[in-house]
């Protein structure tokens, strides 16, 4: 099999003018899909983590633009330049950690200056753009990722950064799957990752979708299954890379990183470029965005902590560059990532 054979799942989609959105919260129980019409329901649904995934949220903001154009040329042709503003403004404000937001939307506005009459060909021929490159950034990365694993072996991954969270095979998930079709990866661990669940709701979905060994563990068994020696990389995805090689992920990833330099096991960070912010030096620049209290006194609706408890909810932590032994974008691999090295891969 090739990466190819595994691009089979789709979490975002374009449809007779509306934008359709996997619901996410509801995997793997129930796939149901969600379409959306206007720009206030899409930052609401990447605010809410209908769709999740610093890849897939800048491609449905890209669409988010679209429809806003629409609606805001509809409203008045003359003035719909100044009037979809605030929602740019109000996509912006949706998640503030992943950087590919903020990327697709300033290559959406990029667009304005030029367009006389209707934005909306010239806005949904961008924004399928930005849908069509991430397809051709996963695979490539996939491949190149896939090429650093030298010896068949288990892998461990943490959040989900596969289909679900990218326009196509995904970032980590999508090397994990190039990997096992070269048969240099044998089997798939996966942390649970609360409080969202996403690796036991989504990572082990989408691998049993692709008959991809899986087995699902506890977020803190993961030193343990370092220290048994049961697997030799852990591969992730990213949010937001520092112009360092600092990595900002999901909350576990610091952990995961200080764990497997500790018991030898290599660490992977696979993203796009659009995920660098050469704007920022180092991972201390990075905002990290604290969700609702709620998401982690309770479960699946129902409260686990007593009532006086209070929660911390960061939904991010920031890796050191030293910690990783590689990151992987559609332009190229770095090792051990450097300042010096991060500037030239971006710049080849």
């Amino acid at each position: 099999m090739s990466i190819q054979d595994y691009d089979k799942i789709r979490a975002v989609e374009w449809s007779s003018g509306r934008l359709k959105l996997l619901d996410q919260r509801l995997l793997p129980r129930l796939e149901q899909w969600i379409t959306f019409a206007d720009a206030l329901g899409v930052a609401q649904a990447i605010r809410d983590m209908v769709v999740r995934g610093a890849p897939a949220i800048g491609v449905t903001a890209a669409y988010g633009v679209v429809l806003a154009a629409q609606d805001r040329y509809n409203e008045s042709a003359e003035h719909w330049k100044n009037l979809i503003e605030k929602d740019f403004k109000l996509l912006a404000e949706s998640r503030p950690t992943a950087v590919n937001l903020f990327w697709a939307l300033d290559r959406m506005k990029a667009q304005l200056a030029g367009i006389e009459g209707s934005p909306v060909a010239c806005l949904l021929a961008e924004a399928k753009l930005i849908h069509a490159e991430d397809v051709a950034a996963n695979c490539h990365m996939a491949e190149l990722g896939a090429d650093l694993i030298e010896a068949p072996c288990a892998v461990l991954t943490h959040c989900n950064a596969g289909a679900l969270a990218t326009g196509g095979v995904g970032t980590a998930l999508g090397v994990i799957r190039a990997a096992y079709a070269a048969g240099k990866v044998n089997h798939v661990f996966a942390d649970e990752t609360r409080p969202w669940l996403q690796g036991a709701r989504l990572t082990a979905w989408e691998m049993v979708e692709d008959n991809i060994p899986v087995t699902l563990i506890a977020d803190s068994a993961a030193a343990t299954l370092m220290q048994q020696g049961k697997v030799k990389w852990v591969v992730v995805g990213s949010d937001r890379i520092a112009a360092n090689g600092d990595v900002a992920n999901k909350i576990g990833t610091y952990s995961l990183a200080v764990n497997a330099r500790h018991h030898g096991v290599k660490f992977m960070v696979v993203a796009p470029t659009s995920t660098v912010d050469m704007d920022i030096t180092s991972g201390d620049q990075i905002p990290i965005e604290e969700r609702p209290q709620d998401e982690v006194l309770s479960l699946a609706g129902t409260r686990i902590a007593p009532d006086a408890a209070h929660a911390w909810n960061p939904s991010f932590d920031v890796t050191p560059a030293e910690l990783v032994d590689a990151i992987v974008t559609e332009k190229g691999v770095v090792l051990a990532p450097t300042a010096a090295k991060m500037l030239e891969m971006m710049n080849g």
